[in-house]
Parts: C-alpha cells; sequence; structure tokens
C-alpha cells in the first residue's frame, strides 16, 4: 500500500474509534443533567443514586473519547499537512475555539462536578453538570464547523503565487464558516445520535438489571422509563433532521447520493434500492429489488425529482475539474447507508414498543425482550459508525469538496514514508483495541455493580 492510503486507513482507524465515545458523551450527559435536576426539584434519593451511577459510566467514557481524540489532531500535522498547509488557516480556527472554550468549559465544570458534591449547593452543584453538557455539545459544534468546510467549503478565497499557481486557502468570513448550511443539518442530527446512543446504553443496562432482579429496582425502572422516552424523541429527531440533511446532500454532493443509492444513471423519477447487487467496475446492476418513486420523495418531497447518476456526474465532473475518478467507493457507501437506516428503523420500533409499555408503568417483559434490550446497545453503534463513514467516504476522492483532492493533501513521501505510516498504524490499532477492552470492561465493571454500589457520599 502506499502512504496515502495507510494515511487515510491510520485516520480511519482513528476516528471510528474516537467516534465510538463521543455520542455517548454527548447524550449521557444530558441525560445525567436532567437526572440531577429532577433530584433537586423532587428531593428524591432515588434521582441521586440515578446520577451516581449514570455519571460514573458517563465518566469513564467520557475520559477514554478525550485519549482518542487527540491523536487525530497531530495526525493532521503529521499524515496531512499539505492538507493543513493548504486550509490551516481556515480549519484550524474552529478545532482552536473547541479546545480552549468548549474543551476547556466541560473538563473545568466536570472536575467541579466531580469533587462538589459536599461543597456546593444542590442546584449550583445541577448547574455544574449541565455546563459540562452544553461544553460536550458546543465541542461537537465547532468540530463540525471544521468537517462542514470539507464538506461544502464557505468563506474562503484561493492564494495564488507570481506564476498563477495555488498556494492555499484563507478564511474571508468567519460568520459564513460558523453559518455554514451544512453545519445546521449535520449538528442536529449528530446531536440527536447521542440522544439515540445515551438512551439505548441505558435502556439496556436497565433491562438487565429489572430482567436479574437487582436491588434497587426503582432506579431501573424510573431510568428505563425516562430512557425510553428519550430514545423515541431522539429517533424522532434523527429520522426528520436525516430527511433534511439529505435533501441538503442532493444539492451540494449529488455523487454522495447516488453512490448511497447506486443510481448508475440518472432518474427522474428515482427509486430506492432494498437490495442491489451491482458491478461496480462496469457500472450497473445485477440484480435489484427497488421502491419506486421513494428517492425522489425523499429528495424533493415529490413523486418527481431528477436523482444524476454516477456516470452522468463523472462526465459532469471531468469536464469541471479535469480528468480524474470522481467515484467513491460504490459497495462502501451503499452498505453503510443501508446499515444505518436498518439499525435507525429497528430502534423506531423498539423505542416505539418500550414506549407503549413503560409510560402505563409496565416493567415486565417476556425474558427474550431483556435481552433484546442488552443486544440493542449495539444499534446506535452501528448506525453513528457507518453514517461517519458515509460521510466521509462519500465525499471521496475530495478532501475539501471541489477544492483539495485527498491525494493532494497527504504529506510528501520524503516527508512521511509509507513504512512510518504503516508502523503508526499498527500501534495505533493495537493501542485503540486496548483502550477499548479497557472501556468495555470497566463499563461492564460498573454497570453490573448497580447502583446498590454506590457510596452516596463520594463515590465521584
Amino acid at each position: 500500500m502506499g502512504a496515502v492510503t495507510l494515511a487515510r486507513w491510520q485516520f480511519a482507524t482513528t476516528t471510528v474509534y474516537h467516534f465510538f465515545f463521543v455520542p455517548l458523551t454527548l447524550g449521557l450527559s444530558v441525560f445525567v443533567a436532567i437526572l440531577e435536576t429532577l433530584y433537586v426539584v423532587t428531593g428524591k434519593e432515588v434521582y441521586k443514586r440515578m446520577t451516581l451511577f449514570w455519571g460514573k459510566l458517563f465518566l469513564i467514557n467520557f475520559i477514554l473519547g478525550v485519549v482518542t481524540g487527540l491523536v487525530q489532531e497531530f495526525q493532521f500535522g503529521m499524515n496531512w499537512s499539505e492538507y493543513s498547509r493548504f486550509v490551516g488557516d481556515i480549519f484550524g480556527a474552529p478545532l482552536a475555539i473547541e479546545a480552549l472554550l468548549a474543551f476547556f468549559l466541560e473538563s473545568t465544570f466536570l472536575g467541579v462536578w466531580i469533587f462538589g458534591w459536599d461543597r456546593l449547593s444542590k442546584k449550583a452543584h445541577a448547574a455544574t453538570i449541565w455546563l459540562v453538557a452544553i461544553g460536550s455539545n458546543l465541542s461537537a459544534l465547532w468540530i463540525l464547523i471544521a468537517n462542514s468546510f470539507m464538506q461544502q467549503p464557505r468563506g474562503y478565497e484561493l492564494v495564488y503565487d507570481s506564476a498563477g499557481n495555488v498556494i492555499r486557502a484563507q478564511m474571508t468570513s468567519f460568520a459564513d464558516l460558523v453559518f455554514n448550511p451544512n453545519v445546521w443539518v449535520q449538528f442536529p442530527h449528530v446531536l440527536a445520535s447521542g440522544i439515540v446512543t445515551a438512551a439505548f446504553f441505558v435502556i439496556g443496562i436497565s433491562g438487565y438489571h429489572l430482567f436479574k432482579k437487582s436491588k434497587d429496582p426503582q432506579a431501573y425502572r424510573l431510568s428505563l422509563k425516562y430512557s425510553a422516552i428519550y430514545g423515541f424523541i431522539g429517533i424522532l429527531l434523527v429520522i426528520l433532521i436525516g430527511h433534511s440533511q439529505m435533501q441538503h446532500i442532493v444539492r451540494i454532493q449529488p455523487m454522495k447520493v447516488a453512490s448511497a443509492e447506486a443510481i448508475w444513471n440518472t432518474e427522474n423519477p428515482a427509486s430506492l434500492s432494498l437490495f442491489t447487487i451491482g458491478n461496480e467496475k462496469e457500472r450497473k446492476d445485477i440484480f435489484a429489488i427497488k421502491i419506486p418513486y421513494l428517492v425522489s420523495v425523499l429528495a424533493y418531497n415529490s413523486l418527481e425529482g431528477e436523482i444524476k447518476g454516477i456516470n452522468q456526474l463523472q462526465e459532469e465532473y471531468e469536464q469541471k475539474y479535469g480528468p480524474g475518478d470522481y467515484v467513491p467507493p460504490v459497495a462502501v457507501s451503499y452498505w453503510s447507508f443501508r446499515i444505518m437506516v436498518g439499525a435507525g428503523v429497528l430502534m423506531l420500533i423498539l423505542s416505539v414498543y418500550l414506549l407503549t409499555y413503560v409510560i402505563k408503568d409496565k416493567f415486565e417483559f417476556k425474558p427474550w425482550v431483556y435481552k433484546a434490550l442488552l443486544f440493542a446497545i449495539a444499534l446506535p453503534y452501528l448506525a453513528n459508525s457507518a453514517g461517519w463513514i458515509l460521510t466521509e467516504v462519500g465525499r471521496q476522492p475530495w478532501l475539501v469538496y471541489g477544492l483539495l483532492k485527498t491525494t493532494d493533501g497527504v504529506s510528501p513521501y520524503a516527508a512521511v514514508s509509507a513504512g512510518e505510516v504503516m508502523f503508526s498504524l499498527i500501534t495505533f490499532g493495537v493501542l485503540y483495541g486496548i483502550l477499548m477492552v479497557v472501556d468495555v470492561y470497566l463499563l461492564k465493571k460498573y454497570a453490573l455493580a448497580g447502583t446498590s454500589e454506590i457510596d452516596k457520599e463520594n463515590d465521584l
């Protein structure tokens, strides 16, 4: 493999590992803040036990998320120095704000929250966890502002040398960067995904303790009830915002939509593929089961609407950007989209089923339901990872869409050899594998211990 391919694999590995932790941090921080608010409002100790229990699991996840995220920052300078040189003036600004504002906000008040149980009033202490939740989600916002520039470049101008060659891109409007239209469909989608991830995490563990008839059943019933409501709201938001996001992507990255649906030639109306076996090399279907009109309906809210095909877009991009292959890996885009949607549909069905019971304070289920709830913890992780893969792989061959190709953003071979990238890829892979085992072990250990093991005074 060449240095470019290895660098892509390394960053993909780092991102998937990191994004394993991020959505749970976003959603669980808000959930814990809600529980502590209920404790302040009602004065009931059960809410304090719930806050401490889920707060401990939040802390474990948060710490490991920080560790994996730091490595990504270094890779911009090590493996992607040409990218950093070309758009660093723009891309670096939101990342700097994320670190200096959002991360310090959440980490500072997380420390106050951990050590302030007996030192602050109830209201002041509850305010600290809300600041942690706000900081966590602001952190995601600034990172997605940076990523949205890669998806839909805004607020920049190109700088040329005396010979007329493009040197770099520089920012012309910070407002255009922040209010990039892509941000305002991408960030709410990630935020809602975090809610769903946290909800199913809580649902699965609460269901386990109810099935095992653990001590403190009241805490698990309340946790299951609130997480079912939380999850139902979250999955509805994911679907509605995802619909808006798809309509936005049709306009700015039509090739991503065509690849996600394996639409080889322009269709109007366009059908949605339930299952397609395609020949990616020859760009044609071998076998396909499709629902007529549905992609046009999703893209335009109409039974009619043109979805440009891969072949036509390839010709269009060759004329616009010059010779080259502008088709992303179709199979990866196609199946990642279906994994994301399939997991989402299953979560919607499960959340509706749960809600019909818990809203009536019914918590007795058949044994297979409890087992299903436990295994359902994996569903949002599948959806999150698949969605992120679709977002990034479907943009290829662009690193910054329409502006900088991935092959042009990697560090020069003289600076970083393929062997060095391979070594760091293996090293990071092993290290992250160990961290993942540690994370699962700690989460499992403290999740199974339950609320009855919590020292109410000094547990955090």
